[in-house]
């Protein structure tokens, strides 16, 4: 009796091709992994990791973040061309033949799954796009680990099937169409990579077809996430703003005062989670003067709220690496001309390697904490 299931026959759905992918899904997953839990530690210290954050280079979260998010990319066309190669075994039958078969089974189902969700998740995120109730950040983050734990065990599991196959030649005519699939997915992930990159790497950003940012229609010269309407900020709000500075001499400032103080001027790039980043001439006063004349004492961490109504980012806690860096701004200018709304008038914040969703626009008070 004929079987009424599917029937493979193509050579490449076969372990060895399984394990070629595998190699370079692997590398991507690591390196992901690893720059998203860099991210993650700049965007969300533990206490005993906030006073060792480094401050340079000036472009480490710049460089951390585009790989996080160019390898990300590169995962999802090696994570479809990984599905292709085992999908057959989907098929088969029975299902499973014990229970150490099965346990695997629902391990590399939980592997799939795990990492399906956490880099469609990560692909929308570039896109500010939520359609979903959870906290992307957390949960991001969450399932993170959930991805490592599971590969690690696949690995495992896995471990004699994947020695046997590392370096087992095919026959000729096997070989040939491995190196062609080969080529075609890896044509494939340099063509994601090369039409995307270029929002971190600037040598490639004529080729930045598909990155949601681009430098070129960009307000002064660097895109906004966070626009001044979606933070309900305006002119009118702005109108007679004056920075509270608290501390054992607490005091404010108004924006003429501050511009009459001596000014810095620093070339520091703004990196933000989505992968995008910007080289900009920022203009202003260094937080450590502030903190200086409100009598704080250098290695104190401070507290930034800004005017914005709402937002997860509205006060942020600034380590003290950061408020004792000479270029940690509170930046009146971008590229010279006075911040526009959208970028944060009256000030902001820029700091050296620091996540963008952290560099606080429209600044209201600097607590020592």
């Amino acid at each position: 009796m004929r079987s009424a299931l599917p029937q493979f026959r193509g050579r490449l759905h076969d372990p060895g091709t399984a394990v070629a992918i595998g190699r370079w899904l692997g590398a991507a997953i690591v390196v992901c992994f690893l720059t998203g839990l860099i991210s993650h530690v700049l965007q969300h210290p533990p206490g005993w990791v906030a006073g060792l954050l480094p401050t340079r280079p000036v472009w480490g979260y710049r460089l951390t973040q585009g790989l996080h998010v160019a390898s990300g990319l590169a995962a999802i066309v090696l994570v479809m061309a990984k599905l292709w190669t085992v999908y057959p075994r989907l098929f088969a039958w029975p299902p499973f033949r014990s229970l150490a078969h099965l346990a695997e089974r629902l391990t590399i189902a939980l592997l799939v799954a795990a990492t399906v969700f956490e880099l469609f998740t990560g692909l929308v995120n570039i896109l500010q796009w939520y359609p979903w109730p959870f906290s992307f950040t957390q949960t991001h983050y969450a399932v993170a680990w959930i991805v490592a734990g599971s590969l690690l065990l696949h690995l495992a599991v896995k471990a004699p099937l994947i020695r046997a196959h590392w370096r087992r030649r095919m026959s000729d005519a096997d070989a040939a169409d491995r190196r062609a699939l080969l080529a075609g997915v890896g044509a494939a992930v340099g063509a994601v990579t090369l039409t995307t990159v270029g929002q971190a790497f600037t040598p490639l950003r004529a080729f930045d077809l598909l990155a949601p940012r681009n430098q070129e229609i960009a307000t002064q010269g660097v895109p906004v996430n966070r626009t001044a309407a979606a933070a309900q900020v305006t002119y009118a709000s702005a109108e007679g703003w004056a920075l509270e500075v608290a501390g054992p001499h607490s005091f404010r400032i108004t924006l003429a005062e501050l511009n009459a103080l001596p000014q810095r001027r620093v070339r520091l790039p703004i990196a933000c989670v989505e992968g995008w980043s910007v080289d900009a001439w920022w203009t202003g006063v260094p937080i450590r003067d502030l903190l200086a004349r409100a009598g704080v004492p250098p290695g104190t961490a401070v507290r930034v709220t800004s005017m914005e109504v709402w937002g997860y980012y509205r006060t942020t806690e600034m380590p003290a690496p950061y408020a004792d860096d000479p270029q940690t701004l509170l930046a009146l200018r971008l590229n010279d001309e006075v911040l526009s709304l959208d970028h944060g008038y009256p000030a902001r914040i820029i700091a050296p390697n620091r996540p963008g969703v952290l560099q606080t626009k429209w600044v209201s008070r600097l607590e020592a904490l």
